[in-house]
Order: C-alpha cells, then sequence, then structure tokens
C-alpha cells in the first residue's frame, strides 16, 4: 500500500533526473521552441497541408483479395483516450505532444462504429466484441450468441450461435491467432471462439450447476475444443489447470492456484490436439524468448494467473509486452501460404486498484490486472494512457512486419469511457498536468477528469485540494464528477483506422458489426462469394470483373496481369 506524496521543489526534480535526462530536456524545449516559432507563419501551416493534400490526391484503394487480416482492438480506446495518448508519446519523446503522429494515425481510411448492442445504449466489451468479431450485435454479457440468446441463461445459448471472422478463417485454411493483455478467456478474444451466455463462465469452477446440467461449456475449455488456435498469448493460467494445482509463478499463493474442478489440464489437452505439428507451451518471458517461429507451427503462453499485469508494473524479465507477442505471433502465423488471422487486444479497465480515502488522499493498493479499459475504471489515467501508447507500439511494429499490399490491418475499439481532456490547457502543458485556470470553488484542476467513478473524493462538503497530493503519479487517481466504484464505459462512436487491401469500404458513419463483414469480404471468407480479385503476382491474375462464383479461377482471358498484357502488345508492335 502506498500514499501519494507531495510534490517536491521543481528545480529537486530536475536535479534528479541527472545530466544526460537534462541535456535531452534541453534539446527537446529547443526543439519545440523552434516548432512554435516556425508555427506562426501562415506558410507553414500552407506547407503541412499542401503536402498532406498531394498524398490524398496519390491515394488509390486497394481492390484485391486481402491474404491476412489483423483486428487491433483497444478496449475502452475512445477518441479522447487516443487524443490523450497522441500527446502522452510526443511528451514522453520531449516533444510538446500535440503534432505527435500515432502509428494508428497514419492509416489512410478512417470511419466512425456505433457501438450499442441490441439492448444497451451504453454496451460492454461482450456484445461489441460480438459485433465485431461475428457480425451480429447482441445483448450484454453474452460472446459469440446472437441477441436471441438471454445473459444467464444456458438453454438459450444452443442454436443461437454465431461465428467469428477467425474461425472462417480457420475453415479456409488459414492460421489463426489472439494475442491479448487480458485473460485469454476474456470476453474480447471470447467471443471469436466461444459461444457462452455469460462472459464470466471462465472455468468450469464459474458455471452454475443449472447450467452444467443443460450442458453449457466454460469458456477456457471452448478455448481448446472450439477451433484450432494456432497462437494464444496473454494471461488465464489458472482456468486452465485442476483445481488447487499450484501456479509455477506463484507456487505458494492459494488465490492463484488452478481452478478446474473437472481435473482437467487444458494446457496438456491443447498441447496433444495436434500431434504432427510442432507445439510448444511457455509461461515465462525467458521461454518465449526461446521459442523459435521458423521450428514452431503452435505456440501457447499464458504469462500470468489471470489477467497480464499493466505496462507500467509489468516486469520485463517475466512478461513479454504486447509488442513482443505481436512480432511472435506474426512471425509464426505468416508462414502458412494460406494467410492468417490475427486478433490483438489491449485493455485499457477494471484494473482492481483498490482506494482508500484519507483526508481527501488517495492510496493504492495494486493487485496484477488491468490494461487500457481497466485504467479508466479504476480512474487512473497514467494507466490507461501508457497502455494506450504501447498498444500504438504493437500497430506499429505490425506495420513494419507485413506488407500493405497483402494485409489488411484494422484499428479500433469497442467502446469509449467518461474520460475527458479539457481546461483550456495551454500548448505542451502535460496531459497529465493542471488546467490553466481554477475552478469556482478556487481549487485547482487536472485536465483529465472522468464523469464518474472512484476518483469522487470530498473533504469536509468539498473536493480535495490536488496540489497536496503528486498528480504525476503512475496510480493517482484522477478527480470524478459523480461517485462510483468503477468508472463506466461511454456510450459515443468510437474510430476505425484500415490499412491495406479494401481498407476503404471503411469509411463514414457504420454499425459496429459492419467490422466483421468488411474483413471476411475482403479475404473471401463466408458468407461472401462475390469477393475481390486476387492480387496480381507474376503474370497469375483473375480479372477485375471476375466474380467469386468462380472460386478464384482464371477465365479464358485472365491469364496475364495489365502490365504484362501492356507488355505483350508492345513486344507485337514492335
Amino acid at each position: 500500500m502506498r500514499t501519494h506524496h507531495a510534490l517536491g521543489p521543481p528545480g529537486l526534480q530536475l536535479l534528479l533526473l541527472g545530466p544526460s535526462l537534462l541535456l535531452l530536456l534541453d534539446t527537446a524545449l529547443g526543439d519545440s521552441q523552434a516548432l512554435y516559432e516556425r508555427e506562426k507563419e501562415p506558410a507553414y501551416w500552407d506547407a503541412q497541408a499542401r503536402d498532406t493534400l498531394v498524398a490524398a490526391l496519390k491515394l488509390r484503394p486497394r481492390e484485391h483479395r486481402a491474404k491476412n487480416l489483423i483486428l487491433f482492438l483497444g478496449d475502452g480506446m475512445g477518441v479522447s483516450t487516443v487524443t490523450a495518448a497522441r500527446i502522452l508519446k510526443g511528451q514522453m519523446e520531449g516533444k510538446s505532444g500535440e503534432e505527435t503522429v500515432l502509428a494508428m494515425d497514419s492509416f489512410p481510411y478512417l470511419a466512425l462504429s456505433k457501438t450499442y448492442s441490441v439492448d444497451r445504449q451504453v454496451a460492454d466489451s461482450a456484445s461489441t466484441a460480438t459485433a465485431y468479431h461475428c457480425g451480429v450485435k447482441a445483448n450484454a454479457k453474452t460472446v459469440g450468441l446472437s441477441a436471441r440468446a438471454v445473459a444467464y441463461e444456458c438453454n438459450t445459448t444452443f442454436g443461437n450461435e454465431v461465428y467469428s471472422v477467425l474461425r472462417r478463417a480457420k475453415a479456409q485454411g488459414k492460421a489463426v491467432g489472439i494475442v491479448t493483455t487480458t485473460r485469454v478467456q476474456h470476453a474480447s478474444p471470447a467471443a471469436a471462439y466461444a459461444h457462452s451466455v455469460s462472459r464470466s463462465w471462465y472455468s468450469d469452477a464459474d458455471l452454475p450447476a443449472s447450467a452444467r446440467r443443460h450442458g453449457c461449456v466454460d469458456i477456457a475449455t471452448q478455448l481448446v475444443t472450439n477451433v484450432d488456435i494456432d497462437v494464444i498469448l496473454g494471461g488465464g493460467r489458472m482456468y486452465m489447470t485442476p483445481k488447487g494445482t499450484p501456479d509455477p509463478e506463484y507456487p505458494t499463493s492459494n488465490s492463484r492456484k488452478g481452478d478446474r474442478k473437472d481435473r482437467k489440464n487444458l494446457i496438456e489437452q491443447w498441447l496433444k490436439a495436434k500431434p504432427k505439428k510442432k507445439s510448444h507451451y511457455v509461461w515465462h518471458k525467458e521461454q518465449f524468448d526461446e521459442i523459435n517461429p521458423k521450428t514452431t507451427d503452435r505456440l501457447m503462453g499464458l504469462f500470468e494467473p489471470k489477467d497480464m499485469r499493466f505496462e507500467v508494473f509489468r516486469n520485463n524479465t517475466r512478461d513479454p509486452s504486447i509488442v513482443e507477442m505481436t512480432e511472435k505471433a506474426i512471425q509464426i502465423l505468416s508462414k502458412n501460404p494460406r494467410g492468417y488471422f490475427l486478433f490483438v487486444e489491449d485493455e485499457f479497465q477494471n484494473g482492481r486498484v483498490h482506494t482508500v480515502k484519507n483526508d481527501g488522499l488517495v492510496t493504492f493498493s495494486s493487485d496484477c490486472c488491468g490494461r487500457i479499459d481497466h485504467g479508466h475504471h479504476d480512474g487512473v489515467a497514467k494507466l490507461a494512457l501508457t497502455e494506450a501508447v504501447m498498444f500504438d507500439r504493437a500497430i506499429h511494429r505490425a506495420s513494419r512486419l507485413t506488407r500493405e499490399s497483402d494485409t489488411l490491418t484494422v484499428v479500433t475499439a469497442d467502446h469509449s469511457h467518461v474520460f475527458t481532456l479539457g481546461g483550456n490547457t495551454p500548448r505542451g502543458n502535460s496531459i497529465f498536468g493542471l488546467a490553466a485556470k481554477k475552478a469556482d470553488d478556487s481549487m485547482p484542476f487536472t485536465s483529465i477528469l472522468y464523469a464518474n467513478g472512484p476518483g469522487y473524493v470530498h473533504v469536509n462538503g468539498t473536493r480535495a485540494n490536488i496540489t497536496l497530493v503528486d498528480y504525476y503519479d503512475q496510480e493517482y487517481m484522477q478527480q470524478a464528477a459523480v461517485p462510483l466504484d468503477s468508472e463506466t464505459h461511454g456510450g459515443e462512436d468510437v474510430a476505425i483506422y484500415a490499412r491495406g487491401p479494401m481498407a476503404h469500404l471503411f469509411h463514414g458513419v457504420k454499425e459496429q458489426n459492419y467490422v466483421a463483414h468488411v474483413m471476411a469480404y475482403a479475404a473471401c471468407l463466408p458468407p461472401y462469394k462475390d469477393c475481390p480479385p486476387k492480387k496480381c503476382s507474376y503474370g497469375e491474375c483473375p480479372p477485375h470483373t471476375q466474380a467469386a462464383s468462380s472460386g478464384g479461377r482464371r477465365t479464358p482471358a485472365s491469364g496475364l496481369c495489365p502490365p504484362l498484357v501492356g507488355l505483350v502488345l508492345w513486344l507485337l508492335l514492335k
């Protein structure tokens, strides 16, 4: 347990940075000042806009079939979170921040996604996962089921199953994978492979007796039985092993022991499922680093009993980062000549950082959970935004490992949060800093606030004076307007960023389930048969008029790509 300490004198803080960081800070401040001076000139903005316009005029849609599909899901990553993360990334690099470009910002196509579910105006992560994975909107708390299924009523499961792009891709012979910073049984990845009326039925120990009688199956079991997933990386060890099994990383912890009542070891079951393939299981970063993608067909890595740790708390000698997991997954999956589907999630919520209110100060006891969505639920912006920056690094790394010509990459969120950024702050103001003016109660406030959540702290009928605490601390809880144990989701639209084949189909304002349909169409997965043509490659290319009913076979006029046709005509004329 820790208590926030008061900020020391600014001079002392600078002194503690050390000469190397001070030199870097001086250089960055100089660069920022030079940029500020250039921005005063209209010519600067004219030139910038002209360059952007030229790039836009050169943009051409890639209207051929996608070989690979990558879906990045920032759980809880609303537009305000993206903006704040962009500023934080720039400031971490010593810049002002606002002008920074995230990896996702560079994607050429953009749309907005309407996130409501069939039964909720403000949706949860389960119903939204069903929408973007399976292509249909659903009810809250359920995964992989249509809205005819009723939450927690087992007998409404059967006959209402809907199937994900991941599952369809596997059926077409592609490799498939899941990477998440939460437990791999969490709602967001679960909708890719499971069908459950409760997102919380992680292991059979979570199933009510009535659900077992009616034949419902826990999510962990479905992870290893419903579809053969080639790469599974994240947390969630305890739901995979018999009850009482000591955790390899925390052998003396009773709360982290195996959870399964059926005494099954699902890790062993997954390893033995494909005896002709080279399969590996790892739970430690050292083991993970030793995995050679060239000689590995299947990989399961479970690095925590439940969710993985926040990036700021991650032990980089024990747990890989989301960037490292994404890279390893792509390296393994890309060996499949038919392509692959990869789902990558960083969750920004519900990390269960417990709070104790003490004379207006907030103390924390950190449990090992969280990510973007988790950080927001706890009202701790630094945890959420640091996750968002790391998430963007994973997107950047994936972009370097793939070709835009054959890989459709989509970045989106399931929902937003009641997270705000305001206060008329000056340019370059620390993203975690104070607003420019005091509030009407004559007290300062940070530019980042929450509309509700655990940050509602009143002492003697008034807000706490935040100048008495270190609001730059990584566990500082931003103030909230309405008291709740956990901050809530936001209901506004979220962004969709896309690059690669058929990415231009993301434009305007769309329903969230549209995401799955574009990805399925781009890769010619069911239910789509009238598909985009395959990409021309060294003389083999279906014509643009080819219907999907031909099954990808060349028609008599389709033997040559357009550039090669031109070359032949030129030779004939010669």
